[in-house]
């Protein structure tokens, strides 16, 4: 059966409170927003936190690089959510061969539930290094506790605390104020790019990009689209209601360029806390935020070790529900069903036992021997690999005038979308040809 909807209201006019004025953006700021904070999850904490440990600050150079190719495919998701009232499967569903739909959706759920096993275990051990006691234990409470959330809290009420919870990631800046940092160092690794020759460079640098330009972010950011205009009685897709389009498309791009600046102004300040605290004294070989923690304690003081392990748990509670929901989000469009965080469960039982199992698998990743250190850095990698074919359907997704109408991408954002994807795919195939090197 097909996803339900409301029934669609008639074209409405423009009001004041679609025109774009920085109180009704900052009103309204929310995908971009929550996107960006969830990004910065206990995988990028793990990821950035090694990679700050083991090369300095001679990777900042990425997070400069990244941001407008992570903001433009953002943006380019959440075009297709506003543009269409669909999301990516859904899309992909109604204008592509099954056989293309089925490739993507897997890959999809494969990098969300170890991503979820992984921030999940991180979380755990998180708690475990304040509270002491069973890791297991905890991973399963925060699973759990993460679970019901997600099923019997209204998304509505729900993303306003999401909303809340990105002010935990400002621990990360804390933190570096209070480390003896070389700035001059920082600005040169800032600005002048390193390509490094040691071990590991390709690899860290795929996981850089993977846990920046996530799949899960791709399909969360365009269903929370979908949902601003199911909810508002306003608002209809772009292609009904064309009138809308230049304020919404203003809010998206404003919504999405700050949640991605804020996402990588706190993974720069991540980077720049373990290269000062961490390389600097030889620890090179960080693989999660927790030991990152502990090893910052002796360098930073107690009150550093807190604000880290604070912030792993805070974005830990933030990129759950986002893993989970996007990837019952794609199994559900694609198999056509209702596929809503508005729904109750009652109302929408296979969208909710899909986030469900999603949750449960990656929870119990902890729980067979998997160990949860490597699990991290790993995620982000798998994350970077599976990114460039999802991409590249999303870009071509984007360019269809039958799904887009008369809204597919402008020149500036279709060229940086594609050297987006171009530049996970070199990245990835660098890393392969390294491998063991």
């Amino acid at each position: 059966m097909e996803t339900l909807t409301p029934a669609d209201p008639p074209p409405t006019p423009v009001t004041t409170n679609d025109r774009f004025t920085f109180k009704n953006v900052f009103r309204k700021l929310g995908p971009g927003l929550i996107t960006g904070a969830s990004d910065d999850d206990p995988s990028g904490i793990a990821t950035y936190s090694q990679v700050g440990a083991q090369f300095g600050y001679g990777m900042l150079w990425t997070m400069v690089f990244s941001y407008p190719l992570m903001a433009a495919i953002q943006e380019i998701s959440a075009r297709i959510g506003r543009v269409t009232g669909g999301g990516i499967a859904a899309n992909i569903r109604r204008y592509y061969p099954k056989q293309v739909l089925f490739a993507v959706v897997p890959l999809l759920l494969v990098a969300n539930i170890f991503n979820l096993g992984a921030d999940l275990g991180a979380m755990g051990a998180a708690f475990q290094l304040i509270a002491r006691g069973s890791l297991a234990l905890y991973v399963v409470l925060f699973g759990l506790f993460s679970l019901f959330l997600q099923m019997f809290v209204p998304y509505t009420k729900y993303v306003r605390y999401l909303k809340w919870l990105t002010l935990a990631l400002f621990a990360y800046v804390a933190t570096a104020l209070v480390a003896h940092v070389s700035w001059t160092q920082v600005i040169r690794g800032t600005f002048v790019p390193s390509f490094l020759s040691q071990t590991g460079f390709f690899t860290a640098l795929i996981a850089v990009l993977g846990t920046t330009i996530s799949p899960y972010l791709f399909f969360w950011q365009a269903a929370q689209e979908v949902e601003n205009v199911k909810t508002n009685d306003l608002e209809q897709p772009l292609k009904r209601s064309p009138r809308q389009a230049a304020g919404q498309l203003l809010r998206i791009k404003v919504d999405t360029y700050i949640g991605m600046a804020l996402s990588n102004l706190i993974a720069f300040f991540i980077i720049v806390t373990t290269a000062a605290t961490l390389h600097v004294h030889g620890m090179v070989n960080v693989e999660t935020s927790t030991q990152a923690a502990a090893a910052l304690e002796p360098f930073a003081g107690h009150f550093a070790f807190g604000l880290f392990a604070l912030g792993i748990i805070g974005t830990g509670l933030l990129a759950v529900p986002v893993l989970a929901g996007s990837a019952a989000y794609g199994v559900g469009e694609a198999l056509k069903w209702r596929a809503s965080l508005e729904y109750k469960p009652a109302q929408a039982p296979r969208f909710y036992w899909t986030l469900a199992v999603a949750t449960l698998i990656g929870l119990a990743l902890n729980l067979v021997g998997i160990n949860p250190i490597k699990a991290l850095f790993l995620s982000a990698v798998i994350n970077g690999v599976v990114a460039a074919p999802i991409m590249a359907m999303v870009m071509l997704l984007a360019a269809n005038p039958k799904a887009m109408g008369t809204f597919t991408l402008p020149m500036p954002l279709k060229v940086m979308g594609w050297l987006a994807t171009a530049v996970m795919l070199i990245a990835s195939v660098g890393m392969f040809l390294t491998l063991g090197k």
